[in-house]
């Protein structure tokens, strides 16, 4: 019996021994395949053997499919499996094909880093709550990839990594719901292989970017984003001609349909509802056979054109008829015109709506009693773009009134044939040349018009002046002239030709040679002042040298003209620089040099022979706008009339040829927002809260000059942390005056204008209204201060929902001390009580002053007066009793005085105490006896 049960024993660990040996699993993936059904809290679902440990062979495990040796598929689709993924997924190296979609599959997804051989991967509609930023290296064979419905970083949100774009086989991407932020991805409007995209319910913004012109994508689905959505124009879509199902829904898109979405001959459904979207539908679209378009909820004007689409709505819009096909009155249709050459402004997209003007709330518009337009009245309205032909439809017009907008191009010729019109304002814009010749006379404004000033070819005074009239002047008389009269004509002009050639060649000889004689001295000055707290106030004047390639240095009066034998005489004011002086600074405008980058070009670093550091800024020849040319205009003219510690100053400025450059004094350390909220990434100290504290009050120093103290009262409109420079020891200067206004009749009058500044920074009432007092700057130095609190930018899509827009969260906080502390930088030590006491003060203030209602805010003179007292003030390092003579300080001044006398030993005195009006010395010969300290002033 014992001799079969070692038989037995035997046989058993043979069989065992022999299994083992011709296993088919690789074990590396027999190893990863349990440890993913370990984790399972219902692996009885799988139906794989209990013992088992050949998931490859044979009998081959269920949903899973092998090649050789390694596992090539795992398919799981809707089974209800529960649990993580293994985090060492990745070595599966032979992987294939994965579906585990419709599952509850839950935690951190595994990184797919190194699945070379992954061609589809379905990992939709299941519970991963987030996503390792490596997940999709090396994907280089990915063609399917599948994540919807996944709450992926549901508090940050993720975004692709540029690593996805080396999948250059994938056709198929679906990310609906699953959390993924900012703007669009650019790389994937280059991937040629991709046919659908589908990203719904996410959180993008932006734009559609260009890099998806001319894209091949058959599928494109963007619709319903949460937060403010993805905006901007659609007409990119128009190239995109293998489209067949677009979904913008949900969104915040603007502009026109283009007329060439017809060229989309695949597009079979086409969905834009809830956007922005305005003007007339155009003949393409309706004309195009799609089987569904959703137009509801937009702001379409015009008529209803006839659809060809087999299912269409058109709901909540303001078409200005019910029925299709129907026509609109041709006053509408004019007007319509008008509005989209103007890219149809939301306040009269809003109101003009119906298909007769003069019945309805058609803003600016009167009619007369016969129901026809007789006044356009729209000054000061944020109109921007050209003048429309079709308001030569509106023949009953008698005033148009268009003045203080940002309109742009001439004026229509076809506008000559409104007979009745007497008067045409369109001053303060910027109307160019030609100007039509109206047949009637009529008052044509046009002041304030720089292109029409400075046009080599200008306008003849009668065009110029106020009152124009198209009718040449009539002559005195009606009796035709003798031929000796005409002889006279004739002549005389000749005559006076040939004296002033007489004239024009010595004195053109003059000229050419004093200015040979100019080329051989210096070729430029700069002029700027040195510290104004100089008592002597000496400016510094840098010459360029052509014969020596350099500069050299004067100095002289700031208040006097400077002359140095044949330099040129200069005034202190004089800020002209010229550009070869920066050339040499800047050794030719080098890489090296480059300080940073901004919306109106490059700012260099460049030194003087002297040291003295600046920092120059270019524009570049791309950003030359109209716009940007008055924002040029607007920093020199501001930074030549104030000067205050707080504010950078402006050294001087070139306009030579294409050349647009500012010269400022050099900041070494940069802007405060690098040291805010780049300081980690840049390897920068973080700011501490003494140094906030005494940056916040910088800038409420600068601010307040700005506002009440200059001679005039300027509105900055772009206050916030990049605009905000420091010097080496930490204090802060405001800089960027290109969108300076000045305020008129003081600081509390609110003066209308276009839309300016940075989101996140703007108050409510500015942004909404675009009237703009001195309390918009105040807000946005509220917004600064909490910036200062938090570390925290003031707007960031990738915090939470609650908490992307800094002020509307802070002020959820400030009120409550735990939440409070737990909002303050991390970065700053508030162990200190009296630490803690000044933020809270600053917070209070930062409330104060983003108050929803600007008379609520306080002036800035205000927030001067409670920072001060926070900033720590000078004091003794330590008592000196040493010094103090044994006096007795307590005692009267003269008493004080004969004890300090006596312990010395000898008379100090040079003054009677006893009388100390005769220590006053007498007033000056010449002085009035009225003089006061106030005069001195």
């Amino acid at each position: 019996m014992e001799a079969v049960q070692q038989m037995g024993f035997a046989l058993t660990l043979f069989v065992s021994l022999f299994s083992v040996a011709y296993s088919v699993t690789d074990p590396n993936d027999l190893a990863i395949i349990n440890e993913f059904r370990k984790g399972l809290e219902n692996p009885e679902l799988l139906e794989w053997p209990v013992n088992g440990d050949d998931p490859c062979g044979p009998p081959s495990w269920p949903h899973l499919i092998c090649a050789g040796s390694r596992i090539q598929q795992i398919q799981v689709m809707g089974l209800g499996l529960k649990g993580p993924l293994p985090q060492k997924f990745n070595q599966l190296s032979k992987l294939t094909n994965l579906g585990l979609q419709r599952n509850q599959f839950s935690g951190k997804l595994p990184s797919f880093s190194g699945l070379s051989e992954l061609r589809y991967a379905f990992l939709d509609f299941n519970q991963f709550d987030s996503i390792p930023s490596d997940f999709f290296n090396g994907l280089v064979s990915l063609e399917v990839f599948a994540l919807d419905g996944n709450p992926l970083n549901a508090t940050t949100g993720w975004s692709l990594p540029n690593e996805l774009q080396n999948s250059a086989q994938l056709t198929n991407l679906t990310l609906m719901n699953c959390n993924l932020a900012g703007s669009l991805p650019e790389f994937l409007g280059n991937m040629s292989s991709l046919d659908v995209l589908l990203l719904s319910k996410n959180r993008l913004s932006g734009t559609i970017p260009g890099t998806f012109k001319d894209s091949e994508l058959k599928m494109l689905w963007l619709n319903d984003q949460s937060g403010d959505g993805m905006s901007g124009s659609i007409d990119i879509v128009s190239t995109m001609g293998s489209l067949t199902s677009l979904w913008l829904h949900g969104n915040h898109f603007s502009g026109k349909i283009p007329k060439e979405i017809g060229n989309l001959t695949y597009l079979q459904d086409l969905n834009v509802n809830s956007n922005d979207l305005v003007g007339l539908i155009p003949e393409s679209l309706a004309n195009m056979p799609l089987g569904h378009l959703d137009l509801n909820n937009n702001h379409f004007m015009g008529p209803i054109p006839e659809f060809k689409a087999t299912n269409v709505s058109y709901e909540s819009n303001s078409f200005c008829q019910t029925k299709t096909g129907a026509l609109c009155a041709p006053e509408v249709m004019a007007l319509l015109e008008f509005l989209d050459e103007l890219n149809y402004p939301s306040k009269l997209v809003e109101s003009w709506s119906g298909d007769n003007p003069c019945d309805g709330p058609w803003w600016g518009l009167s009619c007369d009693i016969n129901q026809k337009v007789i006044v356009i009245n729209l000054p000061k309205s944020n109109l921007s773009g050209t003048l429309s032909p079709s308001i030569a439809k509106l023949d009953s017009l008698t005033h148009i009134y268009l003045e203080s907008n940002n309109i742009s191009g001439s004026i229509p010729s076809s506008w000559t044939s409104l007979k009745h019109l007497v008067l045409l304002d369109l001053s303060n814009n910027h109307i160019s040349l030609p100007l039509p010749k109206f047949a009637a006379p009529l008052k044509l404004v046009l002041s304030g018009n720089s292109l029409l000033n400075s046009s080599p070819l200008r306008a003849s005074p009668s065009q110029k002046n106020s009152t124009y009239s198209g009718a040449s002047p009539s002559s005195s008389t009606n009796k035709p002239r003798s031929s000796k009269s005409k002889l006279v004509i004739f002549l005389v002009p000749i005559t006076c030709f040939a004296f002033l050639v007489s004239l024009a060649i010595p004195l053109y000889v003059y000229v050419r040679k004093r200015s040979m004689d100019r080329r051989k001295g210096p070729t430029s000055l700069v002029v700027h002042p040195r510290d104004p707290s100089d008592s002597d106030r000496m400016v510094k004047i840098a010459l360029a040298d052509e014969t020596k390639g350099n500069l050299s240095i004067l100095t002289g009066s700031g208040s006097s003209s400077i002359h140095s034998g044949k330099y040129p005489v200069m005034e202190a004011g004089n800020l002209v620089i010229s550009v070869q002086v920066l050339r040499n600074v800047t050794n030719n405008f080098a890489p090296e040099n480059e300080l940073g980058r901004g919306g109106f070009g490059v700012v260099y670093k460049g030194e003087l022979d002297d040291g003295t550091k600046i920092a120059v800024k270019r524009m570049e020849a791309g950003v030359i706008s109209s716009n940007a040319l008055d924002e040029f205009r607007s920093e020199i003219s501001v930074l030549s009339k104030v000067r205050h510690r707080n504010l950078v100053s402006l050294l001087g400025y070139s306009v030579e040829g294409n050349e647009r450059i500012l010269v400022y004094e050099h900041m070494p350390q940069g802007a405060l927002s690098k040291h805010l909220f780049q300081w980690k990434s840049l390897n920068l100290e973080p700011l501490s809260w003494k140094r906030r504290l005494n940056i916040a009050l910088d800038v409420a120093r600068g601010m307040e000059y700005l506002h009440t103290l200059a001679h005039q009262c300027f509105i900055h409109r772009d206050l916030k942390p990049s605009n905000i420079l420091l010097t080496d020891d930490f204090r802060a200067k405001v800089s960027d005056f290109g969108l300076v206004k000045l305020a008129p009749d003081g600081e509390k009058n609110s003066v209308v204008t276009r839309l300016a500044g940075t989101f996140g920074y703007l108050a409510p009432e500015y942004a909404v209204t675009g009237k703009i007092t001195t309390k918009a700057d105040v807000f946005s130095f509220g917004v600064v201060l909490m910036e200062l609190l938090t570390g925290w930018m003031a707007l960031d899509e990738d915090r939470p929902n609650e908490s992307q827009y800094l002020v509307a969260w802070f002020w959820n906080i400030k009120s409550s001390k735990e939440k409070l502390i737990a909002a303050i930088d991390p970065a700053l030590d508030v162990k200190q009580e009296s630490t803690f006491e000044s933020i809270c003060t600053v917070a209070e203030l930062a409330g104060h002053c983003t108050a929803r209602e600007p008379g609520q805010r306080p002036d800035m003179s205000h927030a001067v007066n409670v920072l001060a007292p926070l900033v720590e003030k000078w004091k003794p390092l330590e008592e000196d009793t040493d010094d103090d003579f044994g006096i007795d300080y307590s005692l009267p001044l003269n008493q004080m005085v004969k004890g300090w006398q006596e312990s010395e030993g000898k008379d100090l005195s040079c003054v009677d105490l006893e009388d100390t009006k005769g220590s006053i010395p007498a007033r000056p010969t010449g002085f009035a006896e009225s003089f006061t300290s106030v005069d001195g002033r």
